[in-house]
């Protein structure tokens, strides 16, 4: 019987039981379990209920797919199945969806990288996997559809201060994980323990998210493979 493998929302390969567990814990990070919530809004005509997760998880593919200026309402509509005055009761507007999609993405992701983190055989083993497993999205769909978060940090910018406080938030969520792999790598004796761990979270964090635009971008797997080498030796 062939070997089960999973491919987790930060682009981690999984075989064996491990995938059958993940594959049913996550939805791609179309995220991961979701209990259904359903939700009823009074309407001119009769009451309307939907799943909100489910609905979420739908606008979140379109952001994700398309960006957020791209997306249009028409998209939404028909991603999420519901009216435009549905959406704008239960949302409040197109921004606000946005942010609780990104906030939503956010932490599943963040759990997610958590969960691998905590089974992962060593802290500096987790980093040096982490990047390894991007790499190989490279001139793969999955690499090029890129990182709702990174796409949306290289979208906005600094021009809209709500979405640039909800990705800020979120953001710091990834270099926290980065700052626990390397003390537990401090402790594991793999990383010097003078080293500044904020520094190197920070230059591991931003060298992802360069590394998730360039692989978008096209860029070929050898050459990302040999941009991982130098960036782990940051961690030796």
């Amino acid at each position: 019987m062939p070997t089960a493998r999973f491919t987790s929302p930060l682009g981690l390969r999984i075989s064996g039981a491990r995938a059958r567990a993940a594959r049913l814990s996550s939805a791609g990070l179309t995220f991961g379990t979701i209990s259904p919530i359903m939700t009823s809004m009074g309407t001119r005509g009769r009451p309307i209920e939907f799943d909100r997760d489910k609905a979420i998880e739908a606008a979140v593919e379109v952001f994700w797919c398309k960006g957020y200026e791209a997306t249009s309402m028409a998209d939404l509509l028909e991603a999420m199945g519901l009216s435009k005055s549905s959406i704008y009761q239960s949302f409040g507007s197109k921004q606000r969806l946005f942010e609780l999609c990104l906030d939503c993405y956010a932490e599943r992701l963040a759990a997610n990288m958590a969960k691998i983190l905590d089974e992962a055989k060593s802290g500096r083993g987790f980093i040096e996997d982490l990047f390894t497993s991007i790499a190989n999205t490279a001139q793969q769909p999955e690499g090029a559809k890129g990182c709702l978060m990174v796409n949306s940090v290289s979208e906005f910018g600094q021009r809209d201060s709500s979405i640039t406080v909800s990705l800020d938030s979120n953001l710091s969520r990834f270099t926290e994980l980065f700052a626990q792999a390397i003390r537990r790598a401090q402790a594991e004796g793999d990383i010097a323990p003078e080293a500044d761990v904020g520094t190197i979270a920070t230059y591991l964090h931003v060298a992802l998210s360069g590394l998730r635009t360039m692989i978008k971008a096209g860029i070929d797997r050898n050459s990302t493979k040999n941009t991982v080498k130098l960036i782990l030796k940051a961690v030796e």
